[in-house]
């Protein structure tokens, strides 16, 4: 399988390496771009958190597009080579910070700065979305009002959650790919 592209921006066009093995889902191309498209002109000069990064894809886009920064975490030492070899590739390191953690043990801590987007994408059947999500709810200090985060999800594991912070706004279906966006709304 061909790694996935970089869409637009600064480094439109380049190519991003895969992990090596099974254990992450790269988003495709035509969902990573659907989901820039609503994001629009608000990714500029915003802060991201891309939990479960895999390839760094999303994180990289969103440089790529004027992103401030971008705090990608993963976990396995496997991907978070990747992301590093994604951004040296891309020419985006200088506004990335890679972090090999668990994703809920991270967003348990307080962050060093909130953040305008968190963009949820972990392993499929495992239920990782709604913890990730009930802990960011759970943990608002990581968001900015108005934040928004982002879950993509196969569409079998879609259900409502109950929140006390986030409000789901939005879902829109791609094939196999769900992505369900929640707000923080400002106080």
């Amino acid at each position: 399988m061909r790694g996935p592209r970089v869409i637009s921006g600064t480094a439109r066009g380049r190519r991003l390496r895969l992990v090596p093995g099974e254990g992450t889902r790269p988003i495709t191309d035509r969902v990573k771009e659907a989901l820039f498209n609503i994001l629009g002109a608000g990714i500029r000069d915003a802060w991201l958190l891309d939990l479960f990064s895999g390839t760094g894809s999303v994180g990289i886009e969103a440089l790529s597009r004027g992103a401030a920064g971008a705090l990608l975490v993963d976990k396995d030492p496997r991907a978070v080579v990747t992301i590093q070899e994604n951004l040296r590739a891309t020419g985006l390191g200088e506004r990335a910070e890679v972090i090999r953690a668990d994703a809920f043990d991270l967003l348990r801590r307080p962050p060093r700065r909130p953040v305008d987007y968190v963009y949820i994408a972990p392993p499929q059947y495992q239920d990782l979305w709604s913890r990730a999500l009930a802990d960011i709810d759970d943990h608002p200090g990581w968001l900015h009002p108005d934040a928004w985060v982002i879950v993509q999800i196969d569409p079998k594991e879609a259900r409502q959650l109950a929140l006390r912070r986030l409000v789901e706004v939005e879902r829109r279906k791609y094939g196999n790919t769900l992505l369900v966006f929640y707000e923080f709304p400002g106080t």
